[in-house]
């Protein structure tokens, strides 16, 4: 997939989630731009939203969060106005963030987030796990033309297809993200083996989206065929906000980053060809002194180490026969040594 001057296939594509972290304060916005630029971030990422966009304001039992999470107790109305980025930063952000050198994109809540978005011209747009059900929203999001990634937390598979299908029909690139909706997310319940299956199954782009604490589950996200990460970033742990308990600091974003481009340059390529070491295997080697004509024997010839004469696997057909000239203890055995 192509995002921006990016490609997946070249380089894992790493996402800083900005969200909520912010903090309602646009210079803390830019500072965290930049700190995640610093971590090594290919991209940050927005997201694009009001209270009124997403839902009513409300207090029926309905509309109270509740489930374990970190937002039990409040309405989503209040959530979202808390967490929503003022769309009067989003000029600003973008214009930051590009000038970085980062791909800076947004995810979009509404038919009206993806217009506005529209604006900046971003070089994708993101489909959050809650939002896979809004079908009318994934067509009018992938009917600007645009790569649109797609995180599959609450999905079933039937659902997945039909995005997927809503998106081809667009003609647009398509990726899925696995992701564990839960905040954060348990490590029992993170599942690995679905990225490889959601390739097989879908033919698109994988990657993931992660709610886990800590780093080790994107990297091994890598190692099971990911090759979009996306991870929550926060300047400060200090900072309030509805996201910071699953997101990573600067230093702890950077060692991710570290470990993710490890993992990504020991993965390579399908190579059963050994490119070094071969001088410590074994090799058929005289050990004793042979006159000409004398026969080869288990005693005058082994298989050991270094590994620069014949291949072990002939000495059955070379015992018995006769040396063709003196040959010195130490000597490699090759075959023009070697007669009837």
């Amino acid at each position: 997939m192509k995002i921006g001057n990016h490609d997946t296939q070249k380089k894992v594509f790493i996402i800083a989630e900005l969200s909520a972290n912010h903090s309602g304060d646009i210079q803390v916005a830019k500072d965290t731009i930049s700190a995640a630029k610093e971590a090594g971030a290919d991209a940050i990422k927005l997201q694009t939203y009001t209270a009124d966009w997403m839902t009513i304001e409300c207090k029926k039992e309905d509309f109270i969060i509740k489930g374990g999470t970190l937002w039990d107790g409040s309405s989503l109305y209040e959530l979202y106005k808390n967490a929503a980025m003022p769309l009067e930063w989003h000029e600003e952000l973008f214009e930051y963030a590009r000038n970085l050198g980062l791909e800076i994109f947004s995810s979009p809540f509404s038919k009206e987030a993806v217009d506005f978005l529209e604006k900046f011209n971003p070089p994708a747009y993101k489909i959050a796990s809650f939002e896979i059900t809004d079908y009318e929203l994934i067509d009018y999001t992938a009917s600007k033309g645009k790569p649109v990634i797609i995180s599959t937390g609450i999905a079933t598979l039937q659902e997945i297809q039909d995005v997927v299908d809503i998106c081809k029909k667009r003609g647009v690139e398509t990726a899925l993200l696995k992701c564990t909706s839960a905040y954060p997310a348990p490590r029992s319940e993170v599942n690995l083996k679905t990225i490889p299956a959601l390739k097989e199954i879908f033919k698109t782009e994988v990657g993931f989206s992660d709610h886990t604490l800590g780093i080790s589950a994107p990297v091994a996200a890598v190692a099971m065929g990911a090759r979009i990460i996306e991870k929550h970033f926060i300047l400060d742990k200090s900072i309030d906000s509805p996201d910071k308990d699953f997101s990573l600091t600067p230093e702890e974003f950077k060692e991710m980053v570290k470990a993710v481009r490890e993992t990504e340059e020991m993965i390579g390529e399908i190579n059963f060809k050994p490119k070094s070491g071969r001088q410590f295997a074994r090799s058929l080697y005289v050990v004793k002194d042979i006159k000409k004509g004398e026969p080869f024997t288990r005693e005058n010839v082994k298989a050991i180490r270094p590994g620069f004469g014949l291949h072990p696997k002939y000495l059955p057909e070379i015992l018995g026969k006769k040396a063709c000239r003196d040959l010195e203890k130490g000597d490699r055995l090759r075959w023009e040594d070697i007669g009837e």
